[in-house]
């Protein structure tokens, strides 16, 4: 019993933050951008030193093999003044620096490396957050579109209030016609009356009309 009420309050808190993400889902798409690009900030910041590390070891691997030369040279001109001891410090000093040369070459070649990794980490990042700033603008587009059409249903009213409005048409348009229902009433009651009895002998020929028509007029008109 306990496990099954902890399943309906998970799904309904996982039902409660899907509603909570539907609502919030621009505010939440802009803060994913906010916090990628902070991450993309921090990652230049990364490449930007490792490329100065890169630049300083290339430097000191310049300096170094110019020292080298230049005590190559001294111990040369040493070996020629026969001074060997000189040489032989000038050796060792050059050895030393060839073997600094060498760490130094290593690091380099691993900071290019990582150069390179963090580089394309970069770009492939810059491009992402790219693509998202176009869905959040797709996003938001739909949403403003998605508010017009709530805001139109309103004003408009629901399918049940238009049909209502279509069925009161209806009625009105089928009720019968005052006018026509008087005209009809009078005839009726002139039946009652027998005031139309000399109308429908004359109308059959049989005596004088009770009526001017236009025939009549005509008649006059003639004379």
């Amino acid at each position: 019993m306990f496990r099954t009420l902890k399943t309906l309050v998970a799904g309904g808190s996982a039902r409660t933050e899907e509603r909570v993400r539907d609502i919030y889902s621009i505010e939440l798409i802009d803060q994913k951008i906010r916090e990628a690009e902070a991450s993309l900030k921090s990652a230049k910041y990364g490449l930007a030193s490792l490329i100065q590390r890169e630049r300083a070891e290339s430097r000191q691997i310049s300096a170094l093999q110019g020292r080298i030369a230049d005590l190559m040279n001294r111990a040369c001109e040493a070996m020629a003044g026969e001074r060997a001891d000189l040489a032989q410090e000038a050796a060792q000093a050059v050895a030393d620096m060839e073997n600094e040369l060498q760490v130094r070459r290593e690091t380099i070649s691993r900071l290019e490396t990582r150069v390179l990794q963090l580089r394309q980490s970069v770009e492939t990042a810059n491009r992402r957050i790219i693509d998202l700033k176009q869905g959040a603008i797709a996003a938001r587009a739909v949403r403003r579109e998605q508010g017009i059409q709530r805001r139109l249903n309103r004003h408009v009213g629901s399918d049940c209030a238009i049909d209502e409005a279509e069925g009161l048409i209806e009625r009105v348009m089928q009720r019968d016609d005052p006018f026509e229902q008087g005209e009809i009433l009078r005839q009726i009651d002139r039946g009652l009356n027998n005031e139309d009895v000399a109308d429908r002998l004359a109308g059959a020929g049989f005596g004088a009309s009770t009526k001017t028509t236009a025939a009549d007029i005509l008649d006059r008109l003639k004379a």
